[in-house]
């Protein structure tokens, strides 16, 4: 699979630069984790799941989850796991789709799940472990690793910081060390860590509006802060960490002006786009990833397809930091100034930036010198 690769080939080499580059299920993590980018839910009570995989694959969604636990009923929750069983078997036969998660509510369901599927486990690229804490993840990730031995394949875990000891000044600290000692534990098994603004939230009464980003909400922006700091450091020992989701796809009273600058969209004749973006609430989302990326966070949960073009065209790499990312790695020390005469570019503080940058430019390809954001999304509505 490979990303835009639902564009024409004419639209591509338009936009890139660099192409992205394909990638498959079984891709080393530091490049599979990155290429997640956009990872949509989908309730596992969905009739027409498969169909609607494929259909989302198409359309350029690269990662999801199927949905077994917040958005499950307690008494669907068997019909929804056979459901999902029943509807993941039928994709691996049809073939296409994106890569696929299951998001269980319980430790015992992976190994249910995995026996499910029988011959068609390949299919699952493995399991989102929500309420992850000191007290539970053990039970999910030795569940992981025994089903994986069991039927011979490799399965990822993804584990989601989102409980109340998180979120709580007095236990905070404690918890997210004795996460990355587990973490640790098991690094062969782990893609990356999820974090869950909504349930965060929901500890303290709170939600945010569609006029905020949550990085307004300081309680919860102080648990994404600390998550990359203990969990997500460049040296090494710490993971991919993905941004929370943004929850909102329709348009409503705003109580704000719009963030979106005109220039860029006039520039690109795109005014049209812009009044769309503002009427779909997602304005508000590209402030979020843009903010994400800023803190340390790659990637994004999605809960509506229409989020899934705004965060990619927002990974894709501008030309200008390719350059100043191959300039830092090309160097063994020293700084010097930017080929664009904008900036300066030091080999040692920025060479961990840098690596990362090429790394989202293997998968999420260089945009040509001349293309920016709005072009990309342009394209990506037809524009």
């Amino acid at each position: 699979m490979r990303h835009f690769d639902h564009l024409s080939d004419d639209t591509r080499r338009r936009l890139f630069w660099r192409e992205p580059e394909p990638f498959t299920r079984d891709s080393p993590r530091e490049t599979l984790a990155v290429a997640l980018g956009a990872t949509l839910y989908m309730p596992a009570t969905r009739p027409r799941l498969a169909h609607d995989l494929v259909r989302r694959a198409g359309q350029g969604v690269v990662s999801s989850v199927v949905c077994l636990e917040d958005s499950i009923a307690d008494e669907e929750l068997p019909a929804a796991q056979a459901n999902a069983i029943a509807q993941l078997r039928e994709l691996a036969v049809t073939g296409g789709g994106p890569l696929v998660f299951v998001r269980v509510r319980q430790p015992e369901q992976i190994a249910e799940i995995a026996e499910g599927l029988g011959e068609h486990l390949h299919v699952l690229s493995g399991f989102v472990l929500p309420k992850f804490a000191e007290s539970t993840g053990a039970a999910y990730l030795d569940a992981l690793d025994d089903t994986a031995a069991v039927h011979g394949r490799r399965l990822w875990g993804m584990p989601v910081i989102e409980s109340p000891e998180m979120i709580h000044r007095e236990t905070r600290d404690d918890q997210l060390l004795a996460v990355r000692g587990l973490l640790d534990k098991h690094r062969d098994s782990v893609l990356a860590v999820r974090t869950g603004a909504t349930d965060l939230s929901g500890v303290y009464g709170i939600r945010r509006g569609r006029d905020l980003s949550i990085y307004d909400v300081r309680l919860v922006a102080d648990v994404l802060t600390d998550v990359v700091n203990v969990l997500g450091r460049a040296d090494g020992t710490g993971f991919v960490v993905t941004g929370p989701v943004w929850e909102y796809y329709g348009g409503n009273e705003r109580l704000f002006k719009p963030r979106l600058r005109q220039a860029p969209f006039q520039a690109s004749d795109a005014e049209e786009l812009r009044a769309d973006l503002i009427t779909q609430d997602l304005d508000g989302l590209i402030r979020e990833v843009v903010l994400d990326a800023a803190n340390g966070l790659t990637g994004k949960t999605v809960i509506h397809p229409s989020h899934v073009p705004v965060v990619h065209a927002l990974s894709v790499v501008p030309h200008e930091e390719f350059v100043d990312a191959s300039d830092v790695l090309g160097r063994t020390a020293g700084a010097s100034a930017s080929a664009y005469r904008n900036k300066m570019n030091e080999s040692r503080p920025h060479r961990a930036w840098a690596e990362r940058v090429l790394t989202r430019a293997k998968v999420f390809g260089v945009a040509e010198a001349d293309v920016g954001f709005v072009d990309l999304l342009g394209a990506e509505d037809g524009r």
